[in-house]
């Protein structure tokens, strides 16, 4: 988590940092320093939400410039919080500092707030470029050096911590990394870097012990447990190292050179740890067999967090090898084999092994307003069902088999036929083959906690776990068919697959979610913003199938005019939010899209967790808040939806089914929700659940379904 004042003081100082042309190499990345980099540094939209696709582009254009230079990239990304609670204050104190961004973002003020989907828009881009990924068990740092270490290539992150790490391949910090601007010939493409070793930092001063850096890190106050007489010890310090001089013969310009001046007069770190225990008065200082205790103990301790493993388990990761995650905790061994795997996969949420192993979650925060209720609360229905899934207690599972429990006959998904997901139309009943995994409910109330916002202040609030009526427990997920926890995922959120029929596969989640969105949501979204999000996913669509790269599969459907679909996506594209536009932010529009994220970002978990019954959407192109914000703004002028799309068009007949699947809400309140909604949104009856995109029977249904294929690229489908 960081070092303070290090980058600071290390990167204002030439001495420390070597240039590099950058080619031909491995290259591993701390995956979240990276996307934080990239949204914060681009000047990508925050205030209406997130460009994901502008996000999407910039990332893929990073990896291009790595395969042209001939680097090797393996990202590792942090994981679930670290179940030792030591470094949760500092996560609670950064949750409260991004709440107040949060604001001052809705108010045109400074402040940086990545967008909610953010990170699950790197992971997809990761897996459809083929790029090595591995999601840790909590935070990544140690496994990125072991890794680096193991390997002797150089690190790519913007953490301090890697000036204390010891690596033989070095650091690269991702603000000197120009990736933009490539150099050489077109063979021997290079990347201008800085390098940054230990050694360089140890040779300025005098030659310094390497292995005192970790003292130093613990010293001037890392996450990793500095002891409380830290600020009194660093007084003296300042003291002692103020009258022996610079490394170069010039007083101390900062605490951390004031330290590393100290340090350096230490052959030992022995000999360093005995000093502090004397400055301190701790008179336990060493025991009778040299042993530490007192402030020493709590400072080698803590040190040892620097201490690089030469095998790294990544590596055997990466190398296609089996077993588990090694590394400094085991919340995965929690989880079923098969979903410890995708959690290292990067296919299931952090919240989930949080929720887990903690029964605690951070919610992130977003540009909203602060007045009214965090919009994460219309999407508690989703994790009550997730934290249900996960934490309930199974009851005798015989009474499945003995009858008594047999579940509700549940229709299949309309899954790829051969491909695992149950084909399409295919009727199963939730029973079958579960029975014995079935629950009946909690033995007693089981709670997790989630941190969120309340007003601008940050808050701890009791969750109840809810069990589900078509519950499959977490043991026999794997086992379930792909009816039993499709079901269950449309019973959270209130759907009738019905609805979902006559629209792409692949869109079936996002508009389940908006949906549920619609019910959930306070005060109700409007229709012209539903209409703005709709229209944004046909964007997204049409851009994604014009993207270098895609292919258009051929059906007996007849071919859309491709290049009057280009033109209705160029003039969608015109209408976005521009920066620098006088008009200020719709506070209350954004509320509501902050709901609808939510509420995607939640079910994403869910499906995740009951292993995608349904297809995770292409989010880099499922929504784009300054387009959504420019087109609202141009409806509420006004202007008709259907007028920016021509008539009889693929992209008219999208937008038509999509809205009437959405508007088709099941009057049926969401169960684990406790509302009950009648009126608002109820079904419409003999439509076939299709509305006007379904008209003419399942004969026109198949067609718009082959021709809304189209838009799939090979990949897609293979997945």
């Amino acid at each position: 988590m960081g070092v303070h004042g290090l980058t600071t003081y290390v990167e204002g100082n030439r001495n420390f940092l070597q240039d590099v042309k950058f080619r031909d190499s491995r290259l591993v990345i701390d995956g979240c320093s990276l996307y934080f980099r990239l949204y914060f540094n681009h000047g990508l939209d925050q205030q209406h939400g997130g460009d994901y696709d502008a996000f999407s582009c910039l990332l893929s254009q990073f990896l291009s410039a790595l395969a042209a230079c001939n680097i090797q990239p393996y990202v590792v990304l942090d994981g679930g919080m670290d179940p030792s609670d030591k470094k949760f204050p500092t996560l609670r104190q950064r949750l409260q500092s991004k709440i107040r961004d949060a604001d001052n973002i809705s108010h045109g003020r400074n402040g940086s707030v990545l967008p909610i989907l953010a990170r699950d828009v790197f992971i997809q881009v990761l897996m459809q470029r083929g790029i090595p990924l591995v999601q840790c068990p909590a935070e990544a740092d140690w496994e990125i050096a072991c890794l680096a270490y193991q390997w002797k290539c150089p690190v790519l992150t913007n953490d301090s911590d890697f000036y204390i790490f010891d690596l033989p391949g070095g650091y690269l910090p991702l603000r000197f990394f120009q990736w933009n601007n490539l150099n050489g010939k077109a063979s021997h493409r290079y990347i201008s870097a800085r390098l940054y070793t230990t050694n360089n930092l140890c040779r300025w001063f005098g030659g310094m012990n390497r292995d005192l850096l970790p003292l130093c890190a613990v010293l001037a106050g890392n996450d990793y447990g500095a002891p409380r007489e830290s600020e009194t010890l660093l007084a003296l310090i300042d003291v002692s190292a103020s009258g022996r001089g610079g490394g170069r013969g010039r007083a101390p310009t900062s605490r951390i050179e004031s330290l590393l001046i100290w340090l350096s007069s230490f052959p030992s770190v022995a000999e360093a740890l005995d000093e502090v225990s004397r400055l301190m008065g701790d008179e336990r200082g060493r025991g009778r067999k040299g042993q530490k205790t007192g402030l020493s103990s709590q400072l080698w301790a803590a040190m040892q967090e620097y201490h690089i493993n030469a095998q790294s388990s990544l590596a055997r990761w990466f190398s296609g090898g089996s077993g588990a995650l090694g590394g400094k905790t085991s919340c995965l061994a929690q989880l079923p084999e098969y979903l410890s795997m995708a959690a290292a996969q990067g296919q299931l949420a952090p919240l989930v092994v949080d929720a887990l192993v903690m029964k605690r979650v951070i919610l992130i925060p977003q540009v909203e307003n602060s007045k009214l209720a965090s919009s994460h609360c219309s999407s508690r229905a989703i994790r009550q069902a997730v934290y249900g899934i996960l934490l309930q207690k199974v009851q005798d599972a015989s009474q499945g088999r003995d009858g008594g429990t047999r579940g509700p006959e549940i229709r299949g998904g309309r899954g790829r036929g051969g491909r695992g997901n149950g084909g399409r139309g295919h009727n199963m009943t939730a029973a079958a083959g579960v029975a014995s995994v079935h629950a009946q409910g909690f033995n007693t109330s089981v709670f997790v906690e989630e941190y969120d916002r309340l007003d601008l202040n940050l808050k701890k609030n009791q969750v109840e776990a809810h069990s589900l009526r078509n519950h499959i427990h977490l043991d026999g997920l794997s086992q379930a068919p792909v009816a039993a926890r499709l079901g269950v995922l449309l019973e959270v959120l209130g759907v009738r697959e019905s609805t979902l029929h006559s629209t792409p596969y692949h869109l079936h989640l996002a508009v389940a979610v908006t949906q549920f969105w619609l019910r959930e949501a306070v005060p109700t979204p409007s229709q012209p913003l539903l209409q703005a999000l709709v229209l944004g996913m046909v964007y997204g669509e049409l851009s994604l199938n014009n993207q270098p790269g895609a292919t258009q599969r051929q059906h007996p459907a007849p071919l859309p005019n491709w290049a009057a679909e280009r033109n209705v996506c160029a003039a969608l594209d015109r209408k976005r939010v521009r920066p620098g536009e006088r008009k200020g932010l719709d506070i209350g529009v954004a509320h509501s899209i902050s709901q609808w994220q939510s509420c995607l970002w939640s079910a994403l978990c869910l499906n995740q967790l009951l292993l995608m019954p349904l297809p995770q959407p292409n989010l880099s192109w499922l929504f784009s808040g300054t387009l959504v914000h420019g087109l609202l703004r141009l409806l509420k002028g006004g202007q008709a939806a259907e007028s920016l799309l021509p008539w009889g068009s693929l992209s008219a007949q999208l937008y038509s089914c999509l809205l009437d699947a959405v508007k088709d809400c099941s009057f049926k309140g969401n169960p684990s929700s406790g509302k009950k909604k009648r009126g608002r949104g109820r079904g419409r009856k003999g439509r076939g659940g299709g509305g006007r995109g379904a008209q003419g029977g399942v004969r026109d249904t198949e067609e718009m379904n082959n021709k809304f294929a189209l838009l799939m690229s090979d990949e897609e489908y293979d997945d």
